[in-house]
């Protein structure tokens, strides 16, 4: 299946997200924040980066542009559950997120995020 990067500060929400995207097959790596985010996926690109919005050492709308300006071929699902997240969401498309997805999010949610990402 897919490699798979998820970057969010916040350690439950990655171990959700390792735990739906392992179940289906997909190999996962993890960063705490948008700098650590950017360095992994620097040294051994991923199929996709889902990235939370709000987080320090760099926030996902940087890891997002940062990611599609240098890897044209970056696919970027950007999520938050951040007050006003429509509009981080809608600035996140803009940046090149292919997605986008708030918190919280279900399981086929996810699911069906990813899966559409993938194929496109």
């Amino acid at each position: 299946m897919a490699s798979i990067l998820i970057v969010d500060d916040d350690a439950p929400i990655r171990a959700v997200l390792r735990d739906i995207l392992e179940e289906d097959g997909h190999q996962i790596r993890e960063a705490p924040d948008g700098q650590t985010g950017l360095t992994l996926y620097r040294e051994t690109p991923a199929d996709l980066v889902i990235t939370d919005i709000l987080m320090p050492e760099r926030d996902g709308m940087e890891v997002t542009l940062a990611l599609t300006q240098e890897f044209l071929d970056a696919k970027v699902i950007a999520m938050t559950g951040a007050a006003g997240h429509q509009n981080f969401l809608n600035v996140a498309k803009l940046f090149g997120a292919r997605r986008v997805i708030r918190k919280p999010f279900t399981v086929e949610e996810i699911r069906r995020a990813v899966r559409f990402t993938l194929d496109h």
